[in-house]
């Protein structure tokens, strides 16, 4: 029977939030849900697009707010029109991802009649919110029908001050390819490429990526392998200072910050080695993608994430978070032996069973249609 599900999300801008909204809207309305997708900014940042059969609204209330009384009377304006358009949508079950979105969407359902399942995509133990929004999250979260966390340690986090509220923990799955022109890996493909001598880095350039600490690692591996690069796939606030740090030390030839790309299956084909630098994760979408890809993966063991894909059998050369010295030193074992980097490529490629979009539906589907059964109870 077909449901009615609506999808909140801040924007479908850049991010592994947007894509995953993009991804469950489209999903679900290819499986003959009707779907609507409600974001707060316009349409006019859209990197990810969806189904002609998903109902979009787009808000445009993305504003910025220029002190704390104009940012009260936005975020105001922004729960009554979020509240009027799940309205107009009618949902059975509505759905939110992102803290500060969870916020917005459980206060414009308050006193309604449809349950809500948030959905945690960082980590809260480690991503600061500001100290109003998280009281806002204290008060709010005990509203939701459910929470959706992505590792079971975030889950046993949010138990210590969510004693009631059921805690689901689902993991992402490996993104889906935006284009039909994407081949799937082989381990035969891998066996035949040759070297590229590239490292790709991809995500948000912000703080918690940590690629000044990737870019700290290289610069000490440079000279020693001067045919290798350096390629991060992204943009964001630090792209400006990271660019500085390449240039001072002279390494603009080997160093890229490459930007946004639109296929980044296509793009980490053409690489040898992948290294996730993140000082904290949600659930890491670019490390999926990167293994699914059949590249050699090295990642800091931050939380939270990475050995949670590792304890799934895969092989990812996880390091001391921040450790510098150590990720060099494992960097330096890569660079140095096709052989260790074949290896670990194709292992990576059991990603796609391990975290297959079917896995990660199929825990979802159960959780809605729970919702509803004991909504019509």
């Amino acid at each position: 029977m077909s449901r009615r599900l609506t999808i909140t999300v801040p924007s479908l801008s850049l991010g592994g939030a947007e894509g995953v909204a993009a991804m469950m809207a489209n999903y679900w309305a290819d499986e003959g849900d009707a779907v609507t997708l409600i974001t707060l900014d316009s349409t006019e940042t859209d990197t990810f697009t969806l189904a002609e059969t998903v109902q979009r609204h787009a808000l445009g209330l993305m504003q910025d707010s220029n002190n704390l009384l104009q940012a009260v009377s936005n975020n105001w304006h922004r729960v009554k029109k979020l509240r009027a358009a799940i309205v107009q949508s009618e949902p059975d079950v509505v759905i939110s991802l992102t803290d500060r979105m969870n916020v917005l969407t459980l206060l414009a359902s308050r006193n309604s009649h449809w349950p809500v399942l948030i959905s945690e995509r960082s980590d809260p133990r480690h991503h600061p919110i500001g100290r109003l929004w998280s009281f806002l999250r204290s008060r709010t979260y005990p509203r939701a029908t459910a929470l959706v966390v992505q590792t079971q340690g975030v889950a046993d986090f949010c138990r210590q001050w969510l004693k009631t509220t059921p805690i689901e923990v689902i993991p992402n799955a490996v993104p889906v390819p935006r284009s039909s022109d994407v081949p799937v890996v082989t381990e035969q493909i891998i066996l035949d490429r040759p070297p590229s001598h590239v490292i790709f880095g991809m995500g948000r350039l912000s703080h918690e990526k940590g690629f000044d600490l990737l870019i700290d690692a290289f610069s000490g591996l440079a000279h020693e392998f001067p045919e290798w690069k350096l390629r991060i796939l992204g943009e964001g606030p630090l792209r400006e200072s990271l660019q500085s740090t390449i240039n001072e030390r002279g390494l603009e030839g080997q160093i890229e910050l490459a930007g946004w790309v639109a296929d980044p299956e296509l793009i980490l084909d053409q690489g040898d080695l992948f290294v996730l630098s993140s000082r904290y994760e949600g659930f890491p979408n670019a490390l999926l993608q990167a293994m699914s890809r059949g590249l050699a993966c090295i990642s800091f063991d931050c939380e939270s994430g990475p050995a949670d894909i590792a304890r799934e059998g895969l092989l990812v050369l996880l390091v001391p978070a921040g450790s510098l010295s150590e990720l060099t030193r494992s960097m330096r074992e890569c660079m140095q032996d096709e052989n260790i980097r074949k290896e670990l490529a194709i292992n990576s490629l059991q990603v796609t069973e391990r975290f297959s979009v079917s896995r990660y539906f199929q825990s979802w589907d159960q959780l809605i249609n729970q919702t509803i059964s004991k909504r019509a109870i």
